[in-house]
């Protein structure tokens, strides 16, 4: 983290990943100075800039000169249309940063293709719980790269949560399916969990509120101890207890089955997009 502090750091995009990502350098002491962000909604650049004290601009190719680092935030729909702007509009900023994508689905070829030779680029796919820095990242970088640059680009992504390097840019896409659209199906499950707990008779905000603490400590006890979930599974679960009579009914409705059909449908689908 040593390193970024003294690094200039862009943010191409002022939204809400964007914002996560900034405020997380800034709580691991980042200097506000050494951040800005670059937005064409004035109402973006200044909900950022309250948010965070942090400087923004509309000029895009400022931002790239002035930057030691560029986080691409933007949507990926546009994702060529501002780089090929920029491209236009100067040159001679594109081939200095590290550029680090954070849009979905444009792959390190694309974004090679919209950058001059020689770019040092890195792709990687967040997840939401990034916004309460508790995020799941994972990164690839291209060949231009340096092992610095991938070092910035960890470090970046540990200041909102964990991360990850992917040895193969092409595992991506089954990060997607895992860790990117992961917090959707928590939260189908936490949505259960909680009205299954009303329909035992329990108050929807005490039904609510033990749902997220048993999802958030399960969870946290998996990653403190290390262990398999198999074994933690197994210390919860008493011969001819209630845990194995609910485990029985979750096997007997396929539970395990739809989350491996659920998390191999996105990946698929994430290739389908990517491919797109």
């Amino acid at each position: 983290m040593a390193g970024l502090r003294s690094q200039r750091i862009g943010f191409l995009g002022a939204g809400a990943m964007g914002e996560a990502l900034a405020g997380g350098l800034l709580a691991a002491g980042v200097p506000a100075d050494r951040l800005r962000a670059a937005d064409p909604d004035a109402g973006q650049r200044q909900r950022f800039g309250a948010a965070l004290g942090i400087a923004t601009t509309a000029d895009n190719a400022a931002l790239a000169r002035d930057s030691d680092v560029v986080v691409i935030a933007v949507k990926p729909a546009v994702v060529s249309r501002v780089l090929a702007a920029l491209r236009k509009e100067a040159p001679d900023a594109l081939a200095a940063p590290l550029w680090i994508s954070i849009a979905a689905g444009v792959s390190l070829a694309r974004l090679a293709a919209d950058l001059p030779p020689g770019a040092r680029i890195v792709r990687a796919m967040p997840n939401t719980p990034a916004l309460v820095r508790a995020g799941a990242t994972a990164f690839a970088a291209n060949a231009s790269a340096t092992a610095s640059d991938r070092s910035t680009a960890q470090a970046l992504f540990e200041s909102v949560g964990l991360a990850w390097e992917a040895p193969d840019e092409a595992l991506l896409d089954a990060v997607t399916g895992l860790s990117g659209s992961g917090p959707a199906y928590v939260f189908v499950f936490l949505e259960a969990l909680a009205d299954a707990g009303v329909r035992a008779g329990l108050p929807r905000d005490a039904a609510h509120r033990l749902a997220c603490q048993t999802v958030l400590g399960s969870a946290k006890l998996a990653l403190d101890t290390g262990l398999h979930p198999g074994q933690l599974k197994d210390r919860v679960t008493s011969p001819g207890g209630t845990t194995i009579a609910g485990l029985a009914r979750l096997e007997a409705g396929g539970f395990r089955a739809a989350v491996l059909e659920a998390v191999e449908a996105a990946t698929r689908r994430s290739k389908e997009l990517a491919g797109s």
